[in-house]
């Protein structure tokens, strides 16, 4: 975008830690970057003066199964056009779609198939890769993944792996205790694959070793993993003590209880990161969809929570707004929250020009109202959402 957008906001939140938030505040976008962020009063009359809410960095979603009535994992343009589109409705500027476990030969399609999808489209959500969820899981925490199509690590599948999603495998999950599993860490990290430990029921000790292997990230804590223990921490106590781990984090309060993600947030500052992991579900009317090959149900009444036939949790309906607001709700501050769902994804990443609002960096922000909802998002300093004119 050219030109210059200059936005104020009684509340701006930069998202890079002191100060942890402007009040009131200002930004100045230049030909699509930030060009300046400040406190009081700004160099010249805003474009666009907000009178309510925070202005914040744009969201980033590091496990999208689908959104919309769309399966990402179907690699099919116009579907991954319409949600790259439409995220931006929840706060959301960048995203990982997300495969879950399915056959190899159909995860290697996908993957080749995502490679020609990842470049940023205009006016929409960036996609910034894939996230692999399988197929090296543990079949004992296989939450609503498919048990047989979980396979065992081999140099082999790595390599037809890698090769298949070059350009866009960003983040791969993976139970390091399966055999072959920490050679799988070793090589996945080597690429500059991020590996994140997830459906495993690794030791405490075994999930250091993943760690000690290349492995910088934990999926969906407390979920399909070996808990915490006071004789054996498990995969969620290694989570929480090792710095070298961030861990996402589904805090929709149905998979993850309020006092649970305060306590994630208090014990590891700095390293929990905010995901939806939703599902084609998400941003859709109560009724049965597709995960992975199985039917899930969303009810109305019960939370919005898709579910398998037998009640296993499979996916969400979170947005990431909500994700936010419901941090805060738990107790967490505002700009740890925020934090949790811009600077710290994208530095999983490894993008220091997403995820804040300092000099340089991408102009991607929101504007959440003081219930902490999207009311506008921008990509690149070009307004996305909403399709008219922005009251504020």
């Amino acid at each position: 975008m050219a030109g210059e957008l200059l936005i104020t906001a009684p509340r701006v939140v930069p998202g890079t830690g002191e100060p942890a938030i402007l009040e009131p505040g200002y930004v100045l976008v230049t030909d699509g970057r930030v060009a300046e962020v400040g406190r009081g009063t700004p160099p010249r009359r805003p474009d666009l003066a907000l009178g309510s809410g925070y202005l914040v960095p744009g969201l980033i979603d590091l496990q999208v199964n689908g959104y919309f009535g769309v399966s990402l994992a179907d690699v099919e343009p116009a579907g991954w056009a319409l949600v790259a589109r439409r995220l931006p409705e929840t706060g959301t500027t960048g995203f990982l779609p997300t495969f879950v476990t399915a056959p190899v030969a159909e995860m290697s399609h996908a993957l080749r198939c995502a490679s020609v999808l990842v470049p940023d489209p205009p006016a929409c959500a960036r996609v910034l890769g894939v996230h692999m969820e399988g197929p090296f899981l543990a079949p004992t925490r296989a939450g609503a993944h498919r048990r047989e199509w979980m396979v065992t690590p081999t140099q082999a599948t790595i390599a037809n792996l890698m090769t298949a999603g070059a350009g866009a495998l960003r983040v791969m999950t993976l139970a390091p205790e399966v055999e072959g599993g920490l050679a799988a860490v070793a090589a996945l990290a080597s690429a500059g694959v991020v590996v994140s430990v997830g459906h495993s029921d690794a030791t405490a000790q075994q999930v250091a070793a993943a760690a000690d292997a290349g492995a910088r990230m934990v999926t969906h804590l407390f979920n399909a993993q070996r808990p915490l223990h006071h004789r054996e921490p498990g995969v969620v106590g290694q989570a929480l003590t090792d710095p070298r781990l961030t861990s996402g984090l589904i805090a929709d309060l149905t998979h993850v209880a309020a006092a649970a993600c305060a306590i994630a947030f208090a014990a590891a500052p700095g390293r929990i990161c905010l995901v939806t992991d939703a599902s084609a579900a998400a941003g859709m009317a109560p009724g049965r969809y597709r995960l992975g090959g199985k039917l899930v149900e969303v009810r109305p009444g019960d939370g919005q929570a898709p579910r398998l036939a037998d009640g296993t949790l499979a996916g969400s309906v979170l947005r990431m707004d909500r994700a936010v607001a419901n941090a805060v709700a738990a107790g967490v501050g505002l700009a740890e929250a925020v934090a949790a769902a811009t600077r710290i994804p994208a530095d999983v990443l490894g993008r220091p020009d997403l995820g804040r609002l300092k000099p340089g960096a991408a102009a991607d922000l929101v504007w959440l109202d003081d219930d902490l909802r999207a009311q506008a998002t921008w990509v690149a300093g070009e307004r996305v959402y909403p399709a008219g004119a922005v009251s504020a």
